[in-house]
């Protein structure tokens, strides 16, 4: 075991104790203060500061700033619920969500696999974990480096009733998945690097992850949009659009059709509250091939 590691854990564990202390909307200000605390310290600050210049070039820097300030403190919030996740997603539902416009869409998927997907935008997780109350759901997501923290968020996951395929040898647990009628929740808005579609963001060609839309018109499971946006109270509120039904054959044509239409459906949603969106990973790391177009 990593020293770093250890420290890291303790450093985690000791967060999730300190939050735990406090009633849920109060402990939120604790996580604000985590996000400013690291921002403060430099982490990602310069990554994130290129991004929101790339994607707002006609906003002001000042703005640009703000939006920033924000962004941390709502990840600072975000990584707080965790340490409260299987506490939240038990709660009556009005405790935790103000309104879930569209779950008529969801519970008419019910008993049937699903790709329910967004991209690192609000606590989806946390809608995952309140899904799971009526149809059993599996998050695809990539495991900690740390893996005492690893762990620990697997365990707090599996608490609310919700399972954890790892990134990066699944394919077959995600088509068993899908076949037992279970969803499959996952974010599709990072580098991909060579693996991935290039399709435009914020008017630059991005590598997305092509896996909701290549594992849909493979195995015929709907696609489920949808995103969450914290409300001043610290509740939430969920957005689901209507579910697309694969209808099409696999062909790449078709696979690029579809990260380009998810692709410009999360822009839509970022550009109206910048905020929530995880700006501090490196979206535009890989270079398109010589040659690519939008088109």
């Amino acid at each position: 075991m990593k020293p770093k590691h250890l420290a890291e854990f303790l450093l985690v564990k000791a967060a999730f104790g300190a939050a735990g202390l406090l009633p849920w909307q109060r402990s939120l200000a604790l996580g604000a203060a985590l996000g400013d605390f690291v921002r403060r310290l430099g982490v990602r600050v310069d990554v994130a500061r290129a991004n929101l210049a790339l994607a707002f070039p006609e906003m002001s820097a000042e703005e640009r700033e703000r939006i920033l300030r924000l962004t941390y403190r709502e990840v600072g919030r975000i990584a707080i619920e965790y340490g409260r996740f299987a506490q939240l997603a038990n709660e009556p539902t009005d405790r935790v969500f103000e309104r879930i416009d569209g779950e008529e869409h969801a519970k008419a998927l019910v008993g049937r696999g699903t790709i329910m997907f967004s991209g690192h935008y609000g606590n989806l997780e946390l809608f995952a974990a309140h899904v799971a109350k009526y149809n059993p759901v599996d998050l695809l997501v990539k495991p900690q480096s740390n893996p005492l923290v690893n762990e620990l968020v697997v365990n707090l996951r599996r608490q609310c009733g919700v399972g954890v395929i790892p990134t990066g040898g699944g394919v077959k647990q995600i088509f068993k998945s899908l076949r037992a009628g279970r969803w499959i929740a996952m974010a599709a808005d990072q580098d991909a690097r060579r693996h991935g579609v290039f399709v435009p963001f914020f008017g630059r060609l991005a590598s997305t992850p092509e896996g909701p839309a290549r594992i849909s018109l493979q195995t015929g499971a709907p696609l489920l949009f949808g995103h969450v946006r914290r409300r001043p109270d610290g509740r939430h509120d969920v957005f689901l659009d209507p579910p697309r039904e694969a209808t099409l054959p696999p062909t790449e044509e078709n696979v690029r059709e579809l990260v380009a239409w998810y692709t410009t459906r999360l822009e839509e949603i970022i550009r109206e509250q910048p905020e929530h969106w995880f700006w501090l990973h490196r979206r535009w790391k890989t270079a398109p091939p010589a040659g690519a177009t939008e088109e």
